[in-house]
């Protein structure tokens, strides 16, 4: 897997489905700043068809629709030979194209995500454990509060002063190293290791 952020913001984005995974992925591109995205679902439910609006529309999408979109989302509640068909129009035009829950029709897999700002943490496991990614993805959550949101913002800003004065890539990487040391509050590169042996050792020694 080639791990990518892709900024929606002008990539126009197919969703298809009628049910709640369909709205959480909706709730998902939303949040991501997705401008152009159209929702397909000939019955979608009660709150997926709310949330959608005026992007919705109540049937397939067409070949030609299909083509035009850079990313096909296909969530839930799909006839299997509506799906292949989807998929197959998709790669024949260059689409992108990810069927929750079925690795082998996907060019890509969404990860778990904490979203701090911008201060963006992912966590795949390439369709092989959804759920391992988003137990990942919790600890991490714990471990970079809301906090970080405006850390980074310092951060981005110190480093925006730093290069106007004329500091070299190198410099500002050392003086960001000394800025997160000290007020990034992250454990250092031994706490790392030793926590990290701890819970290996723990995990190791849980009976199944």
């Amino acid at each position: 897997m080639f791990p990518v952020n892709l900024d929606l913001s002008h990539l126009p984005v197919a969703l298809v489905g009628n049910g709640p995974r369909a709205a959480r992925r909706l709730a998902l591109l939303d949040a991501d700043g997705a401008e152009t995205v159209t929702v397909y679902a000939p019955s979608p439910d009660h709150h997926l068809a709310r949330q959608a609006g005026g992007r919705l529309q109540r049937r397939w999408p067409t070949p030609t629709e299909v083509a035009q979109a850079r990313l096909l989302l296909i969530a839930d509640d799909v006839e299997r030979g509506v799906l292949r068909d989807l998929v197959a129009i998709a790669r024949a035009g260059g689409v992108l194209v990810n069927v929750e829950d079925q690795p082998e029709l996907c060019d890509f897999h969404s990860p778990a995500i904490v979203r701090r700002g911008d201060l963006l943490l992912t966590v795949s496991t390439g369709g092989r454990s959804p759920r391992l990614a988003h137990r990942i993805g919790s600890f991490l959550g714990e471990v970079f509060g809301p906090e970080w949101q405006r850390r980074l913002e310092e951060l981005g800003a110190l480093r925006s002063l730093w290069r106007e004065a004329g500091a070299d890539a190198q410099t500002v990487s050392a003086w960001t190293d000394a800025w997160v040391d000290r007020y990034g509050q992250l454990p250092s590169e031994s706490e790392t290791k030793a926590a990290a042996a701890e819970a290996a050792a723990s995990v190791l020694a849980a009976p199944l």
